[in-house]
């Protein structure tokens, strides 16, 4: 009998709630996502169609293609996610504010319950902390880089600097010590916050040494991307002294 386990019958396996994730087909970040992710959800991810080309506003605009994101969307809604995340800064900042409200439109018009954007999530996100001059690092070449100044820019975010890598591909192997001095070389006393743009930049371990360093919020596109997706659902994501989730909490309660 020493080799027998007992189970009880009457214990039940946790309940699942799902978030349907659309990302882009070179996204190679799935862990960092689930990082936020609190134990009873569940994420369902998928890609979108290869595009040969580097990463540059072609890219960008490939990857914000409505029939893509609903036929992507689409693909998601077996398994019944309470909201459909599309989970690119770039892809949704491109083609600024309208741009972002059709793949919005996109997701929902696809037959998901609720919809987030990494970009919309971002405005949401300095709305809450009541940001309204930033530094941005991207890891983008300048022509993408502007995209999102601009796209900032409609909202009334103004952006006191900005640091762009330069980079056209593997963008998911920049090293968490290139972000950080990237960041350091961006920020600025006037800025309130700074913003890490791109879903394929590793984040989650630097965002509250940084913020403790820097005395100010720094916000990434993976943390908002998740924030706004389980906000949408009443749910709070998952991270250690984060400036924007405890923002979030002390607003809430």
């Amino acid at each position: 009998m020493a080799n027998v386990v007992e189970i009880s019958a009457l214990s039940e396996p946790p309940g699942q709630s799902g978030v349907g994730v659309v990302a882009p087909f070179d996204f190679a970040l799935d862990r960092e996502l689930w990082r936020w992710a609190p134990d009873d959800i569940s994420l369902y991810l998928t890609r979108l169609p290869f595009v040969p080309v580097p990463v540059t506003v072609d890219m960008a605009s490939a990857l914000s293609d409505g029939e893509n994101v609903r036929r992507a969307t689409r693909d998601l809604l077996a398994p019944e996610p309470l909201v459909v995340g599309y989970a690119c800064a770039s892809g949704s900042f491109v083609d600024g504010a309208e741009g972002e409200r059709r793949l919005h439109t996109s997701i929902l018009d696809a037959g998901a319950p609720a919809a987030v954007t990494t970009s919309g999530a971002l405005i949401r996100a300095l709305e809450a902390l009541g940001v309204r001059r930033i530094a941005v690092v991207t890891p983008y070449v300048d022509s993408v880089t502007e995209r999102l100044l601009g796209y900032l820019g409609e909202f009334g975010v103004e952006t006191v600097n900005s640091v762009g890598l330069g980079l056209l591909n593997h963008i998911w192997k920049v090293t968490y010590s290139e972000v950080v001095q990237a960041v350091r070389d961006a920020d600025r006393p006037e800025a309130e916050a700074v913003f890490i743009s791109c879903t394929n930049v590793l984040t989650y371990d630097i965002i509250a040494p940084l913020e403790r360093t820097l005395g100010k919020p720094v916000l990434a596109a993976n943390q908002v991307t998740m924030w706004g997706a389980l906000n949408a659902i009443g749910r709070r994501a998952v991270a250690n002294d984060q400036w924007l989730l405890e923002a979030t909490d002390r607003t809430a309660a």
